[in-house]
């Protein structure tokens, strides 16, 4: 019988005293400085590093998605929500509490006057006329909400599925599932303005857990189009194609020794799109093969229009290379967001980007892409009707107005509805999740399905096993496929 005071070693210890969780905790200190042994796993079992063309779970409506991001939550009662009960009750209280427990103050009415355009007659503010000329192209769902009234925080809701950071975006995830149908181009490319990001910077863009392979590409609208793409000083010819050979042995060498390390394999994978890029990239975004009239279309004679017009007509373009998910970020520093001075402010802002965004819808109809496109114009949250200082509006996530064109949705349809205030979605809310999912739905992904196992978690984006997110059928031009 073995003696119970006989000594044992350290491994034996901690295998045997707290049910073996001691030595869970040593062999997961250890696999972090990569001093356990590969496991032998099957080839098949590897996560996906690559970009081909794959199939969704069901026959997609959608090949691509623009998403034209409005940093810093557009006002909907003075955009796309009209209001008629605000308007007259002007100057009340009501009891609508302001953000973070500030001093309540009365509703403030819309400076701005809607009108109903189109066939359809749904109404668009006087701010809006252009995104107005297209309303019968439109879903405009007026019962948006979201979970968090921060300029942080809701933009990582709205593009990764929860309040943390680190986690794999909406596009990272279209691209990982779908790949893209132009192997010289990245399936996820962002455009964003020179100048910076906005609060929650590229995380809004990151692949988080996924291959970085998935990760958005930054593209820029000015100068050339993708930083670091080439050397910084001349080589000789035929030099980039001998250090990429080598670079490439050497990568596949130490790839065949540990088939696990996905982060070489995508390394490998970036420097050989990187190569395939520097002949692409440059080529599929010269705007000046644009005829003048599309180039007046989008505004691009215009100082103010200028900058947002060309990354959505560098979007059309991208389109059409065949990638898969495109996210326009607009101006940094939140530039929809009118605490003060809102009666001068918001005009300045939709100046820069009405124009655009509507010649990017009217381009792709014309070109017959918007049936196969999706493009989403949003902000993470919306304004409360009340005054703040008694010039602009405070956030407010209880309600907002989202925008879509295309990709199988109803046109010229409005769903949903706020109160008489539009302070809260009352009628067929639509989450930020539901709109997650609906997206994906129709790129032939379905949300409950399109998972990563992380941390031995199977995560999805709609973070699909703690969350009722749904697809919202009514705003489909078809069934809800599974």
């Amino acid at each position: 019988m073995e003696c119970p005071l006989a000594p044992h070693s350290r491994r034996l210890f901690l295998q045997r005293s707290g049910l073996g969780f001691g030595s869970l905790a040593l062999a997961s200190l250890l696999d972090q400085d990569g001093l356990l042994s590969e496991p032998t796993v099957a080839a098949e079992s590897k996560p996906r590093v690559d970009l081909l063309p794959r199939r969704g779970h069901f026959p997609a409506r959608a090949k691509s998605v623009i998403m034209l991001f409005q940093s810093g939550a557009p006002s909907q009662m003075d955009l796309f929500d009209p209001k008629p009960a605000l308007q007259r009750q002007h100057g009340k209280d009501v009891g609508i509490d302001s953000l973070q427990g500030r001093a309540r103050e009365p509703l403030m009415a819309s400076p701005f006057s809607f009108r109903p355009r189109g066939e359809s007659g749904i109404e668009f503010s006087e701010l809006v006329p252009h995104l107005g000329s297209v309303a019968d192209d439109l879903c405009v769902i007026r019962s948006m909400y979201t979970f968090d009234p921060c300029h942080a925080g809701a933009p990582l809701i709205f593009l990764t599925g929860k309040l943390a950071f680190g986690r794999p975006t909406l596009g990272s995830w279209v691209g990982y599932a779908l790949g893209t149908e132009n192997q010289n181009l990245p399936s996820y490319v962002v455009l964003h303005d020179i100048e910076g990001h906005n609060t929650a910077g590229a995380a809004l863009w990151d692949n988080g857990w996924l291959p970085a392979l998935y990760r958005g590409t930054e593209f820029r609208p000015k100068g050339s189009p993708v930083l670091n793409l080439r050397a910084a000083r001349k080589l000789p010819a035929g030099a980039d194609g001998d250090d990429l050979r080598l670079i490439g042995r050497l990568n596949q060498k130490y790839a065949d020794r540990f088939p696990q390390a996905t982060d070489l394999e995508t390394r490998i994978r970036n420097y050989e799109l990187a190569a395939r890029m520097q002949l692409a990239a440059e080529k599929n975004l010269d705007l000046s093969t644009e005829t003048a009239t599309t180039k007046k279309l989008y505004g691009l004679e215009n100082p103010a229009t200028a900058e947002y017009g060309t990354q959505c007509l560098m979007a059309r373009r991208l389109v059409e290379a065949g990638v898969r998910f495109i996210q326009i970020m607009n101006k940094p520093h939140n530039p929809w967001d009118h605490h003060s001075n809102l009666r001068t402010r918001l005009p300045q802002t939709c100046l820069a980007t009405d124009q655009p965004s509507a010649a990017l819808i009217s381009d792709l109809k014309q070109r017959g892409l918007l049936e196969d496109t999706l493009v989403v114009w949003v902000g993470e949250f919306g304004r409360l009707p009340t005054s703040q200082g008694g010039t602009g509006r405070d956030h407010n996530m209880h309600a907002f107005t989202a925008l879509a064109a295309g990709g199988g949705l109803k046109h010229g349809h409005i769903h949903g509805a706020t109160d008489e205030f539009g302070h809260r979605a009352e009628v067929d809310q639509v989450s930020v999740l539901d709109l997650l999912a609906t997206i994906l739905h129709q790129v032939g992904l379905d949300h409950t399905r399109l998972t990563y196992k992380h941390n031995n978690l199977e995560e999805s984006l709609t973070d699909a096993r703690t969350t009722d997110a749904a697809v919202v059928g009514e705003l489909l031009q078809g069934p809800v496929l599974a």
